[in-house]
């Protein structure tokens, strides 16, 4: 039964309004089912126009590379060729500067490095520094198991615990003969010991690699460590024997599986130039420093003539490559010191 909403008397199934105020009554209405919305729909987009399916970033999770394993950088001595850490401003196995360039002439000689005063460099488990640059000195900290060997006569001090010995040599006589000192000696770690020649000069730093062998001049080594072995041999030639007076015999250095240190003096300045195979220069004997085994050396005299008023001869030593020539600008010619 359906009452009036405003005097709640009692209406009749159907009626619209009250019959005794008027009120419209409300109608039932039957309880519509509201439906879900309807999912958007997309628009259509022409193939052509369609975007291309993108794949998810392929994100690697590997670890970040350390700083230890990067690429550790290194200078390369342009004179001995060894491999120094990055920052050094000297080679730390023949003291040569590595912020200077070489210095080559047109010719091919290349200037020796000019060490600068107490330059330090090692050698095994030993050190030397350079010190002065008029008559320069080398000075060595000898390890406990290092060693060097000089000629008697270039030791300018040493310390007191720094024990001395001397190296047995073959062919006494003839080193003899020939104005090469018969004795050599010998200064063995640990202690300290220093070396000059009483002349101006340079001195040049020759690190030995394995299976090098190096020809010098008489009296023109400083020393030499003991890993290198040390001998002599005889320029090849009668008349050389006869009349060269020079070069007739030389040190000869010949390094093992174990690499060395030479250090030489040079009189005034020291250039060095590589000989091509077959190639070949003509030096005053007395300029001669030093030269690798594999170059040729052999003593020519040029005749020099003055018309009427006669002439002289000339002695030059043929170089011929293949190998390295070490000359010094100020030579001298001298049979012994």
């Amino acid at each position: 039964m359906r009452t009036c909403p405003t005097c709640q008397r009692p209406v009749a199934e159907g009626q619209k309004f009250c019959s005794h105020d008027g009120t419209r009554i409300p109608q039932d209405v039957a309880p519509q089912q509201v439906s879900a919305p309807a999912p958007p729909v997309a628009p259509t987009v022409p193939p052509q126009y369609a975007p291309t399916p993108t794949q998810p970033p392929n994100v690697s999770h590997a670890p970040h590379a350390s700083a230890q394993d990067a690429p550790i950088e290194r200078l390369k001595c342009q004179w001995c060729e060894s491999m120094n850490e990055k920052g050094a401003t000297t080679c730390r196995t023949c003291g040569a500067p590595l912020d200077i360039k070489n210095l080559v002439s047109e010719s091919g000689w290349r200037e020796a490095p000019r060490l600068k005063d107490m330059t330090e460099f090692q050698f095994g488990q030993s050190t030397c520094q350079v010190e002065g640059e008029i008559v320069p000195v080398a000075e060595l900290n000898l390890a406990p198991g290092d060693a060097v060997y000089f000629e008697h006569h270039v030791l300018l001090w040493k310390d007191d615990i720094t024990p001395m010995s001397t190296m047995p040599l073959q062919g006494g006589i003839k080193r003899v003969l020939a104005g090469m000192p018969f004795i050599i000696s010998v200064a063995n770690g640990p202690g300290r010991v220093a070396f000059s020649r009483d002349a101006t000069g340079e001195l040049v730093v020759l690190p030995l690699h394995p299976g090098m062998e190096l020809d010098v001049r008489e009296h023109a080594f400083l020393l030499a460590s003991h890993h290198i072995n040390y001998s002599f041999v005889r320029v090849k030639g009668l008349r050389n024997i006869l009349f060269g007076g020079q070069g007739m015999f030389m040190d000869r250095f010949v390094t093992g599986p174990t690499p060395g240190m030479l250090i030489l003096h040079g009189y005034g300045n020291v250039f060095e130039r590589v000989l091509r195979p077959g190639e070949s220069i003509m030096v005053e004997p007395g300029a001669f420093l030093y030269k690798d085994s594999s170059v040729t050396m052999d003593v020519e005299f040029v005749q020099l003539t003055s018309g009427w008023f006669g002439g002289s001869t000339m002695s030059l030593a043929r170089m011929t490559g293949p190998g390295r020539v070490g000359i010094q600008s100020m030579y001298v010619h001298h049979h012994t010191e």
